[in-house]
């Protein structure tokens, strides 16, 4: 399983340790999913993660920034040819970009302009949902 996730989805996960995020965070642990960042993605969050309302300091941020690194695969290939759509967020069109490139599964979001682009993305091959979407649809058999 191939992810790649919105800074938000980053930003529950490194500085609220928000629970929906839980059974993504399990999941990588046990190596059960690939998350993929490129550098685009990396330096919105370094900026995100620098933000004053966050209130962290530099080796907060440091110390975010190692466990997003053994967490992540980057990705460094070439651009396919996968029909995207639009976002209305240019800023968010990145992540559209990076989960067709890398031929992610899913694309998690909290963000409701990359959410609403679900029922369009058929041909590109993957999902945009929450963390709790995708957990819903992958929690392990008991």
């Amino acid at each position: 399983m191939r992810l790649v996730l919105d800074t938000n989805v980053w930003i529950d996960w490194l500085v609220f340790d928000d629970p929906s995020i839980a059974p993504l965070r399990a999941a990588q642990q046990a190596g059960g999913l690939q998350i993929l960042i490129d550098d685009a993605c990396l330096e919105e969050l370094k900026v995100v993660l620098a933000y004053p309302e966050l209130k962290l300091d530099e080796s907060q941020i440091r110390i975010h920034l190692e466990t997003v690194d053994r967490c992540v695969v980057r990705h460094v290939g070439q651009r396919k040819a996968v029909a995207l759509p639009r976002c209305s967020d240019p800023d968010d069109q990145k992540f559209l970009t990076l989960a067709g490139d890398a031929s992610a599964d899913w694309l998690l979001t909290r963000d409701k302009a990359l959410l609403g682009l679900n029922r369009r993305l058929k041909a590109a091959g993957f999902r945009i949902g929450s963390p709790s979407e995708w957990s819903v649809t992958h929690t392990p058999a008991d």
